[in-house]
C-alpha cells in the first residue's frame, strides 16, 4: 500500500456518543482502532448548538489514550485556545468563516503546542486556503453544515476534496485533509480516493450496537478502498 494510504486515520466523533458514558464509548472506539478522538466545541453563536468546553476536554483527556482532535465551531476562538490546549487538545481546527485574522490564529495554535487546522464550510470554496496552505498542519472539509450530528453527506464534498488537494499540492504543503460529516462505509471509498486521510465519523460508530466493531468496519472499508484504487 502506498504511503498516502498508510496514513489513514479514523477519528470517532463523540458528538454522537452517549455523554453519560463517554469513557465507555471512547474505550470501545479505541479498541476498534481509533487513531484520534474528535471533539466538537460549539458555542451557540457560530452554530446553533452548544456542546462542551475545557472542563469536559480535560476530563476526556484523562480517559482517552488517543490524541484529542478539537473542531472549534465558535466565534472568537483565540479567546479559548490557551484553555483548550492546556486541557489536552493535540489538534485544533478553526473555521475560516469565523476567524478575522486566520494566519495569526493558526500560528497561535502552533505556539501553544498543538497542530493547527483550518475548516471549510460546504459553501466556502477551496480557494480560501490559497494564502494559508503552507502554514497549516491539516485542512478540514465539512461535508455537512456544521452544528449537529446525524446529517446526510453532501455529495459535492467530493469535488471540494479534490480542489483542496490540488491547492495543497500546488503550494507544496504537507497538510493532511480531514473530512467531517456523514461519513460511513457507503462513502468512505470516495472520500479517500479524493484525498481525505483523516476520517471523522459519529453516527457510523456510536449510533450502533457495537462501537468497537463499527470502528473496525470503517477502517476496513477505507483500507479496502485504498487497495481497490490501486488495482
Amino acid at each position: 500500500m502506498s504511503s498516502r494510504y498508510a496514513h489513514l486515520q479514523i477519528a470517532p466523533s463523540i458528538l454522537s456518543a452517549d455523554f453519560a458514558a463517554l469513557e465507555r464509548d471512547i474505550a470501545a472506539a479505541e479498541r476498534g482502532g481509533a487513531d484520534l478522538i474528535h471533539i466538537d466545541v460549539m458555542d451557540g453563536h457560530f452554530v446553533p448548538n452548544i456542546t462542551i468546553g475545557p472542563v469536559v476536554v480535560r476530563a476526556i483527556k484523562r480517559v482517552a489514550t488517543r490524541p484529542l482532535d478539537l473542531h472549534l465551531m465558535i466565534e472568537e476562538p483565540d479567546r479559548q485556545l490557551e484553555d483548550l490546549v492546556s486541557a489536552g487538545a493535540s489538534m485544533v481546527s478553526v473555521h475560516v468563516e469565523a476567524v478575522r485574522h486566520l494566519h495569526r490564529t493558526v500560528h497561535l495554535i502552533k505556539t501553544l503546542g498543538a497542530k493547527a487546522g483550518a475548516v471549510l464550510n460546504p459553501a466556502t470554496p477551496a480557494g480560501a486556503l490559497e494564502d494559508i496552505a503552507m502554514d497549516l498542519d491539516y485542512v478540514v472539509v465539512m461535508s455537512v453544515n456544521p452544528g449537529f450530528g446525524g446529517q446526510a453527506f453532501i455529495p459535492h464534498s467530493i469535488e471540494k476534496l479534490r480542489g483542496v488537494r490540488e491547492i495543497l499540492s500546488t503550494a507544496r504543503s504537507s497538510a493532511a485533509i480531514e473530512i467531517d460529516g456523514g461519513i460511513d462505509t457507503s462513502n468512505v471509498a470516495q472520500v479517500v480516493a479524493a484525498g481525505a486521510s483523516i476520517l471523522v465519523a459519529g453516527d457510523a460508530i456510536f449510533d450502533t450496537s457495537d462501537a468497537e466493531a463499527a470502528t473496525r468496519a470503517l477502517r476496513a472499508a477505507a483500507v479496502g478502498s485504498a487497495v481497490g484504487s490501486r488495482a
